[in-house]
């Protein structure tokens, strides 16, 4: 007896795994397969026992780490497109007063000294 219903969408893992590296959102995945965001996911659950945003999660590690090497490597050239990257999407920012926070509340991290507000 044969199976009905469509055929089951062809899903390469090595691309899937280039395209969360490369930080593509679950849109751009799917277009890329042509494929919907149900069928990802339900790729992504038999594939990986996990969801695509867990999956997405551990994989775009890769391209930050891609993506650090070359901020290294760009900002013997250009610093101002080290920054602009920096920013976007290491979330590194130039504002010498920085908000962290602590036990008692935030703390504001100045060059010099700490201020409890």
């Amino acid at each position: 007896m044969r199976k009905t219903g469509r055929p089951m969408a062809v899903i390469d893992q090595k691309d899937f795994e280039r395209l969360c590296g490369l930080q593509c959102t679950e849109q751009e995945v799917c277009a890329f397969f042509g494929v919907t965001d149900k069928t990802l996911n339900r790729w992504c659950k038999r594939t990986y026992k996990l969801s695509f945003s867990e999956v997405f999660k551990i994989k775009r590690g890769i391209g930050k780490i891609s993506l650090r090497r070359t901020q290294w490597q760009l900002a013997q050239r250009s610093a101002a497109m080290a920054i602009f990257l920096g920013k976007n999407y290491l979330g590194q920012s130039d504002d010498p007063n920085k908000v962290e926070m602590s036990s008692d509340g935030p703390v504001i991290i100045t060059g010099e000294d700490e201020i409890q507000p």
